[in-house]
This record gives C-alpha cells, structure tokens and sequence, in this order.
C-alpha cells in the first residue's frame, strides 16, 4: 500500500474546485469605475480574491432602499462562491450589515459582510475619550439599525458625502466616469469636517469600499488611523489563510530552539 505519509511523495488533498483564493466577494451591480484601492479592482489585493455579482444589487438599492428583496440573491450567490472553493465571504457594500446575520447563517464560512464591523474593535484600542467616527456615502442613509448590526454605539459620529462634488454622484448615480481629483477633495472636506464637528474622533472607519484609495491622504490630513474595507479583510484574509514563514509548518521539530 502506498505511504500517505512519505516526505517525497506527499498527498495532496481536494474537495472544492478554485485554490488559494480564500475571500469570496458579493459585488453590487456598477458600472462605475473601480480604481486601484478599490474593492472591486481585483489588483488592489496582495492575494487573489474570486467576485460574484449581484445583478439588481444598484448602489441606490442597496444604500436609499435598504437592499430590499437581495437578501436571496446574496445568499444564493453566497453559497455559489463557498462551493466554488472560497474560505469567507464579504460584500462590496457597508450597508450590507443588515445582512450580516442571515449571510453567516446561510453558509459554513466565516462572513465579513461590512466594513463597519470594525468599529467596536476600534474603539476598543483608542485611548480613553476617544471614539470611532465612520465616513460613509450617504449619512442620512446609514442608520442606527446599520450600526447594530455592525455591533457599532448607535451615536457613532458619521459624516457622508452628500454635499460633495463627484463622490456620492458618481456612486449613487452609478455614472460610467468619474474625477479622481474632485473624489480626492471630497472625501478630504468630509474628514475634515468629521474630525472639526466631533473632536473626540480618534480613529475613523470607512463605510464604503470605493473609499480605500483616499485612506492613505486622510491619515496624513486628519493625523489619526483610518480604517478601511482594505485593512478589515485584509485582516480577514490572513486568518483565513494565514501565511508560511520560509516553509516552517506545524511539525514540532521545526519549532524546537
């Protein structure tokens, strides 16, 4: 009988159909540009991701109508990508935390579905009197029941992009072009005023996903952490797969001395 166990000639095991891409992603239905830093530009990730899109799931769905009737459809899709071969799911969405439970209770994987989630990990490592604020698309869509379901204080300050020049246009409009230059300035003028309205803010949470390539100039701006979808499953990611140092694994001798 053949040894399973020989060195030279090792076993590999199977089961699932797609390796190595450990984060299943559930995408909205755009068709607006998705730069680098953004969740839905598959080179944005130091590790490859798998994508499914949610047809219907528009930006204006999901953010002014509370995703309504998509929780199926996420589901199904889901289920798809765990079958397909990933080890975790999340969205391209933060107002996807009202499917957060009912997501995690559909499939046998690990479920990440918004980045609000890391709030309350947040505010757990600021110094005493400070808090979380969160940037989101849309404040007067983001609701207390958002942040519940995230695990988040219900008077977490939040600032939107309402009142900006392109960014919550070109989201909410899901226009096919957008200006970099003018989303840059929008999101700045929203940190700002965050950081001016509630002083105590000593680390900021991204909602959205299409925020992260601005993540890097806010934390120069507003000089304090800032937290976004990227750093949430990235953080997600390295738990679900978590990395080999120079080929040493569980074997007791290689943790001798």
């Amino acid at each position: 009988m053949p040894d399973n166990h020989n060195t030279e000639h090792p076993m590999a095991g199977g089961g699932k159909t797609v390796y190595g891409a450990s984060v299943g992603i559930l995408m909205l239905d755009t068709i607006f540009p998705r730069i680098p830093g953004d969740f839905g530009n598959a080179a944005t990730w130091p590790f490859p991701v798998m994508y499914r899109v949610i047809r219907g799931a528009s930006p204006h769905r999901v953010v002014r109508e509370r995703a309504d009737g998509l929780l199926d459809a996420f589901i199904e899709s889901g289920k798809q990508l765990v079958a397909d071969g990933v080890d975790g799911l999340t969205t391209t969405c933060g107002f996807l935390s009202l499917f957060q439970d009912e997501l995690a209770r559909a499939v046998d994987v690990p479920v990440a579905a918004s980045s609000l989630m890391q709030v309350p990990m947040v505010e757990k490592l600021l110094p005493p009197g400070k808090r979380v604020g969160v940037m989101a698309v849309s404040r007067e869509n983001l609701t207390p029941d958002h942040l519940a379901a995230a695990g988040a204080a219900l008077d977490t300050p939040i600032v939107g992009t309402e009142t900006g020049r392109e960014f919550f246009h070109f989201i909410m409009e899901n226009r096919p072009t957008m200006n970099v230059s003018a989303c840059r300035l929008d999101l700045l003028d929203a940190g700002r005023q965050l950081v001016s309205d509630h002083p105590d803010v000593g680390a900021v949470v991204l909602e959205c996903t299409n925020m992260g390539p601005y993540a890097p100039e806010l934390r120069r701006e507003l000089g304090i952490p800032i937290f976004s979808g990227i750093s949430f499953i990235s953080w997600f990611q390295s738990g679900l797969l978590p990395r080999e140092y120079n080929g040493i694994t569980a074997d007791p001798r290689h943790l001798a001395g």
